[in-house]
């Protein structure tokens, strides 16, 4: 997981005895220093970012974006503040630890069909744990109980539930609100990217491919297939969340069940953390132009 790779490598360097995954900075007497060794990191990261970076007003930046789209300087993508434009461009840092190039990720994506692609990714990574588990596994820990009731206990997925009187509603351009007043931010900034081709964005910034967020060619893969069911397209992301925007919705109540079952299995999160049903989630799909994905 390569998020976890670049943990790892920080950890060598004497950071992670200070940085938590989100970044938070632990009461240590030695906090200040490593503050600031990760700050002169992020700033080298920065440095490295090979793309054109626009900041805007938060409250102006999606019609910054619109206007964007045709002045020929690239794809835009909407990041959010300036915490969130350090944490997207730790990828191009010197501690970051794998760093396949564009042309590799698309030419793997070029293979990927979503979202059996994404499935079988899924099922290997399922069969991997349960391996790590077996190898690791103490019935005395667990109450007496076997591995295979332990298992089942695990492998229990959302409930369909039913369909709510009144859908939940998408955040919308979620990477640039401040949770915390519900209002914009009061400065966000804009990505170009040179391609004429917005599905590649994740590729381009290397992103995904951490605890249970997949690897770039199969956002690359999602995307695409979208696009050409749904005439999605990729407003905003930050470190661990994409914000879309479809131009077409489910039609009948099945296929919304059958989307949010799909974008469940892309980003658990939505559901085990956040809607909490398949109904609840397809209601949202068939509603609501904006899709909101957010990875742990």
């Amino acid at each position: 997981m390569r998020r976890r790779d670049f943990l790892y490598a920080l950890s060598a360097s004497g950071f992670m005895n200070f940085v938590n995954v989100r970044g938070a900075m632990p009461s240590n007497p030695k906090a200040d220093e490593m503050k600031r060794r990760l700050e002169e990191m992020r700033a080298k990261a920065l440095a490295a970012f090979p793309f054109e970076v626009i900041k805007t007003p938060g409250n102006m930046v999606l019609k910054e974006w619109e206007g964007l789209k045709s002045a020929g300087r690239g794809v835009p993508i909407v990041i959010g503040d300036d915490e969130a434009l350090a944490r997207l461009t730790e990828p191009f840092s010197e501690q970051w630890l794998e760093k396949r190039n564009v042309a590799e990720v698309l030419s793997i994506a070029d293979g990927l069909r979503h979202p059996e692609s994404l499935a079988a990714h899924r099922n290997a990574e399922k069969a991997r744990a349960l391996e790590t588990l077996r190898q690791g596994f103490d019935a005395k820990l667990l109450g007496g109980k076997s591995f295979e009731e332990v298992v089942k206990e695990l492998d229990v997925g959302p409930e369909v539930g039913s369909w709510p009187a009144d859908a939940p509603s998408a955040p919308g351009l979620s990477v640039v609100m401040d949770f915390r007043t519900g209002a914009p931010v009061e400065a966000a900034h804009i990505v170009l990217i040179p391609t004429d081709d917005w599905t590649t964005i994740p590729a381009h910034l290397r992103w995904g491919g951490w605890n249970s967020c997949p690897p770039s060619e199969y956002h690359v893969a999602a995307l695409r297939s979208w696009r050409d069911r749904y005439g999605v397209e990729l407003v905003g992301m930050n470190f661990d969340t994409l914000n879309l925007r479809a131009k077409s919705a489910p039609r009948t109540r099945d296929e919304a069940l059958a989307l949010a079952r799909e974008q469940h299995a892309y980003c658990g999160d939505i559901v085990d953390q956040g809607v909490g049903t398949f109904s609840a989630l397809a209601a949202a799909l068939m509603s609501d132009h904006w899709w909101y994905f957010w990875w742990d």
